[in-house]
């Protein structure tokens, strides 16, 4: 009890900053650092203290995870007492009052494996639409929602948190990530963590790391040189450790510069456990152990999801390792220490499940936490002529294509939440995984219906010329686009499915008022884009997510969302226009056709993410990151910054020149005068603003340090190098308002 006391007066303490002195906001800060470290050590000494109650045979129980579906595919059957046709489960220890520990995986909410009676639960918009947000509290708010749908639906693990960076936009999992920038991926994983561990639960922070690609995810050797490591994918991952303090790390499935990233000390060892100080355990994911020794000494902690495994390597093997000496008492002490200590640290002691009271779930308040979220995440990428918001002239409106009278699209895979109400559209999609393809039923066109007086009508699409005639006839057509996306396999290319383009082509070429809506789960190509009045990106919006498209386009909610990715012309801007590993010129997962390992190059690009990549070699993308539109006129000014060694500090202020009450986010970029880092500039700091119609709010960022510096491998300390430097305060990577010189002094971290 008095650990979580600690945790709610730390955060209380954070949220009480605002307002105070530099001089106050220090003193707090300190008290806050020392009560989170008591707390810390409480939890070492209460899980220290059990482990010396354990017995050998409780220890290694606490270290095998199984998968909690039976399966007849896999030849797997759901332990007895975990919950049914969910990600696993690992036995209690009634004597010593160790809970159980039940696992669901997640992402946007509380998902089910496939069976025929999935539980419906609230879902949010994909990772990467809440990255769009650019708002830490909408991330914190998402999690904290999904967090007790799973506590009250008898989990205290939830498999969430995702921060591997969009390095490769053809990724079929970008939807689950939160973006190519590590601040902001950072930010954003470690806030939606914070949130869901709000509940007295462990949530996870994946996948650790450089699985940024699904193509021969099981074997692909990732090659990256250490400092690009640190300043890209990690720095994502430290960030997140650093603001949401997960229980839990999940280890990838590929290869790190050779060794299996579940077996990997340079990884586990030496830079989470040691130079991160990550106190939790380290668990694998699901068919990513492939040894006992080298996985239980280089840093493995638990292995989860068996037999998704070949072999129950941390069992009986693990005992005879221990018994030889071949892993330490020690080890296996450690190991067993994480996990409990985890489990206190987040209040799985204090407050045990009780079982299925998913009765209990408000599913409305939910739902309007998700839409807020949706709604905050949609782009606006285009807005010709101000076709939007729909004008109330509009008498006739056709909306076309992607399912938009039945619901919104989301991704594919293991995170799949199934929606209250069954799926709007049964049976489509492939009937393998990872799918299959599931649409919330929250649509569109009645959403749309409800908020105008204009005659809507709704034609598939099947037909283009069909569509192209139809829309010659309306005052204002939609065309709603998408892109399903999923776990385990990446797309061939960045074109809408489908024929989609075409269809776009053909409808805008009929009709010039035409505006595309776009469900994807990344980046795509737009052929169409000059023929097109308006684009906004909706991703994958969740279980409101049509209510809060449709509240956008008729302009209930002003769009405030901004691309946490680059969107490039085509795949020969990015660093590997052919997939890397792909021997077989398609995107594959499919170990029986690879002929021995293969690898990717991460050098090529290194540190240089997507902008970073486009900026240092002089491509002009399709839309840039951090780029978005909106129905207000924001004026950014009063740009200040101060500089006290690694302490840098920027003002400044925005003013809505509009009538419409909107939200801006203000981003803070840095350039170093020399060629210091891996790129031009990097995000340094973001901040978004609620504004009402002509009114004007000053705000304040305070860096992090780790973003003007580079890493040095040789003393294994982050070093700001002195000189000049450039910020700017910015509407997108590619649009900067105003910019000041200062000097900062060379600093090592600590």
């Amino acid at each position: 009890m008095k650990t979580v006391r600690h945790n709610k007066r730390e955060r209380n303490l954070k949220n009480s900053y605002l307002g105070k002195s530099l001089a106050g906001c220090a003193a707090m800060i300190v008290v806050a650092v020392s009560n989170h470290a008591v707390a810390q050590s409480m939890s070492e000494n209460y899980a220290n203290d059990l482990v010396k109650k354990m017995t050998r045979e409780e220890k290694l129980q606490m270290l095998m995870g199984y998968f909690s579906t039976t399966a007849a595919w896999l030849k797997s059957t759901a332990p007895k007492n975990g919950m049914p046709n969910s990600a696993g489960y690992i036995e209690g220890i009634s004597r010593l009052g160790i809970p159980a520990q039940s696992q669901t995986d997640a992402g946007i909410g509380v998902a089910t494996q496939r069976s025929p009676n999935p539980r419906e639960r609230t879902a949010l918009p994909s990772g990467i639409a809440i990255a769009a947000t650019f708002n830490d509290e909408i991330a914190y708010k998402g999690g904290a929602m999904i967090g007790n749908e799973a506590w009250l639906s008898g989990f205290n693990v939830m498999l969430a948190g995702g921060a591997n960076l969009l390095r490769e936009p053809r990724n079929g999992r970008n939807f689950e990530y939160t973006g190519e920038d590590p601040l902001l991926s950072g930010a954003i994983t470690g806030n939606t963590i914070k949130g869901i561990q709000s509940n007295h639960i462990i949530s996870t922070l994946k996948h650790f790391a450089f699985n940024d690609q699904e193509t021969n995810r099981f074997t692909i050797d990732v090659q990256i040189g250490e400092q690009a490591a640190r300043q890209s994918d990690l720095l994502a991952f430290e960030i997140a450790n650093e603001i949401g303090k997960p229980g839990s790390v999940m280890c990838a499935y590929n290869r790190v510069n050779g060794d299996y990233a579940c077996e990997n000390d340079w990884l586990l060892n030496k830079v989470l456990k040691n130079e991160w100080g990550f106190k939790g355990y380290v668990m694998s994911d699901w068919g990513a152990t492939h040894s006992t020794i080298p996985a239980a000494n280089r840093g493995l902690d638990q292995q989860s999801g068996y037999p998704f495994d070949k072999s129950p390597y941390f069992a009986g093997a693990l005992d005879e390792a221990v018994n030889n000496n071949h892993v330490s008492e020690a080890r296996l002490d450690d190991m067993v220490g994480r996990i409990l200590f985890a489990m206190h640290e987040n209040g799985l002691f204090e407050k045990p499940l009780n079982g299925d009271q998913s009765a209990k779930i408000d599913f409305v308040a939910n739902g309007k936490i998700t839409q807020e979220a949706a709604e905050e995440s949609i782009v606006l990428l285009k807005n010709d002529r101000n076709i939007l918001p729909i004008s109330k002239t509009a008498k006739k409106i056709i909306i076309i294509g992607g399912h938009a009278d039945k619901g919104v699209l989301s991704g594919g895979g293991s995170s799949q939440v199934y929606p209250v109400g069954g799926m709007a559209i049964p049976n489509e999609g492939p009937a393998e995984f990872p799918g299959p393809m599931v649409f919330y039923p929250s649509s569109p066109l009645k959403e749309l219906q409800k908020l105008t007086t204009a005659e809507i009508t709704y034609y598939d699409g099947a037909d283009i010329n069909k569509a192209a005639e139809l829309s010659s006839k309306a005052d204002l057509a939609i065309v709603f686009a998408n892109q399903w996306t999923g776990e385990s396999v990446d797309v061939v290319n960045l074109n809408l499915q489908n024929n989609a383009d075409e269809l776009i082509g053909k409808v805008a070429s009929a009709n010039s008022n035409t505006v595309v809506v776009l469900q994807t789960g990344g980046p795509v190509v737009m052929p169409w884009l000059d023929k097109v009045g308006a684009v906004i990106e909706a991703w994958y919006p969740g279980t409101s997510g049509g209510k809060a498209i449709a509240r956008v386009l008729v302009g209930e909610v002003n769009p405030s969302g901004a691309l946490p990715a680059s969107f490039v012309t085509s795949i020969n801007q990015i660093p590997r226009p052919k997939l890397g590993g792909d021997e077989v010129g398609i995107a594959v997962n499919n170990p029986s056709q690879l002929k021995g390992r293969v690898s990717v190059d991460y050098n090529i690009e290194g540190a240089a993410v997507g902008y970073k990549w486009l900026d240092k070699t002089n491509q002009t993308p399709l839309f840039p990151f951090g780029y978005g539109l909106s129905y207000s006129n924001f004026e950014m000014k009063n740009f200040k910054v101060r500089a006290d060694k690694s302490k840098v500090t920027v003002n400044f202020s925005i003013k809505n020149n509009s009538k419409v009450d909107g939200k801006a986010i203000a981003q803070i970029y840095a350039m170093p005068s020399s060629d210091l880092w891996e790129a031009p500039k990097r995000l340094v700091g973001y901040k978004k603003m609620q504004l009402a119609k002509m009114q004007e709010k000053s705000g304040t960022i305070e860096i992090n340090p780790k973003t003007l510096a580079v890493y040095n491998p040789e003393i294994k300390k982050w070093v700001i190098k002195g000189g000049d430097y450039d910020f700017t305060l910015s509407k997108s990577s590619a649009q900067h308002i105003q910019k000041i010189k200062v000097k900062l002094e060379e600093t090592i971290l600590d």
